[in-house]
């Protein structure tokens, strides 16, 4: 990869504007709504935040995920056989402080997500969705000449972590089942020439939660059965066609439980897409950059640190995004990095602790310190 600069992008989920999360509220309730009123919103919704985000100044935007409830749970409208008992989570890390975990799961987003167990194949349900989520965001994407566009999907595992398996004979089985269930989602983002961008929390906060009584080595067999199931998912895809998102958990915890990245790596570098987006500017996971000095980075790999924390309403300075974006540079080569985001602004419809107007400002900083990084190595 070589762009001259260090390219800028972010997670995905951005504010939804309140009208628009009624909607979808309603539409989780079950509650009757006019669907062509629902798909004009959103239509109208993608062409506000793509035009917010080039005005930022970030080169690679997306939807902002404004059709979805959340950027996992989506999945249980595009495909058949979610229906049973709703899943329930323990998150390690909150289970020390209960003051912290009931004002976390009492946020209005979480609590009107919805997440039935797996209780029947796994088919699809609904293609029309992507197509439309695709055909959005291109159609934002002309009026802004000189951006790039990608769009996020669930991994297999983050949807097996939120859907409880309850048809399925073996964990292998409904992973396999999901891969194959998501694959025409894949495949219908790149075969719209837009760069999809995979969800994989289950590889850095499912150590804390889906499966916090296993070993590391537990875990890490876990993990490598997740990824399997996401290598088959996107066999058909060109790996520079995809990037991946390695998440701990976006929300306002402690955090003490996260695993650290030193312990995963190896295997995140199995994964199929090119590109690894991965938390590194929260105080939990700031200081892993020194790993890369060990590590490096694969022939083919590409790596897009955080250098924008999603849960701070801080505005970083962009000397500090300069900073950070130069010590990954550093490390693996100007031509290896990309500037991002540490995860979404708004992963559930109604969620987000970030101001919508700061989080303008904090993507345009990006912008701003990418371009003072970039002046640093491209001289």
């Amino acid at each position: 990869m070589s762009a001259g600069r260090f390219l800028t992008t972010h997670v995905g989920s951005l504010p939804r504007a309140d009208d628009l999360i009624e909607m979808v509220f309603a539409r989780e309730a079950g509650e009757a709504v006019d669907a062509a009123a629902l798909a004009a919103r959103v239509e109208r919704a993608v062409g506000e935040v793509v035009a917010a985000q080039a005005g930022a100044g970030v080169a690679i935007i997306n939807d902002g995920e404004q059709s979805k409830p959340s950027y996992a749970t989506y999945i249980k409208d595009r495909l058949h056989g979610f229906g049973g008992e709703g899943n329930s989570y323990v998150f390690q890390d909150v289970e020390d402080f209960p003051g912290v975990k009931a004002r976390i799961f009492g946020d209005a987003g979480r609590r009107h997500r919805k997440t039935p167990a797996c209780n029947a194949p796994i088919t699809v349900k609904d293609m029309d969705a992507v197509h439309i989520d695709a055909a959005n965001l291109k159609a934002a994407l002309a009026r802004h000449p000189g951006t790039q566009g990608f769009l996020s999907a669930a991994s297999p595992g983050v949807t097996a972590l939120f859907f409880a398996n309850a048809h399925y004979d073996s964990d292998e089985d409904y992973l396999f089942a999901l891969a194959e269930g998501l694959r025409h989602e894949y495949e219908a983002i790149t075969a719209a020439g837009i760069t999809l961008q995979v969800d994989c929390p289950d590889l850095a906060m499912g150590r804390h939660t889906q499966f916090r009584d296993l070993d590391i080595a537990g875990f890490r067999d876990r993990m490598a059965l997740n990824i399997a199931a996401l290598n088959h998912a996107t066999r058909n895809i060109a790996p520079e066609m995809m990037r991946m998102h390695l998440c701990w958990g976006n929300y306002p915890g402690p955090h003490h439980c996260d695993v650290p990245l030193a312990d995963i790596i190896d295997l995140v570098w199995t994964a199929r897409p090119h590109a690894i987006q991965f938390e590194a500017a929260n105080p939990r996971h700031a200081h892993e950059f020194a790993l890369f000095e060990a590590v490096g980075v694969p022939e083919g790999k590409v790596l897009i640190p955080g250098v924008v924390e999603c849960q701070s309403g801080y505005i970083e300075h962009p000397e500090l995004i300069a900073q950070r974006i130069g010590r990954y540079a550093h490390l693996v080569g100007r031509d290896n990095v990309m500037a991002g985001v540490d995860c979404g602004f708004s992963i559930h419809a109604g969620s987000g602790g970030v101001d919508p107007g700061v989080v303008w400002a904090k993507l345009a900083a990006l912008a701003e310190g990418a371009a003072i990084a970039s002046k640093r190595f491209w001289p």
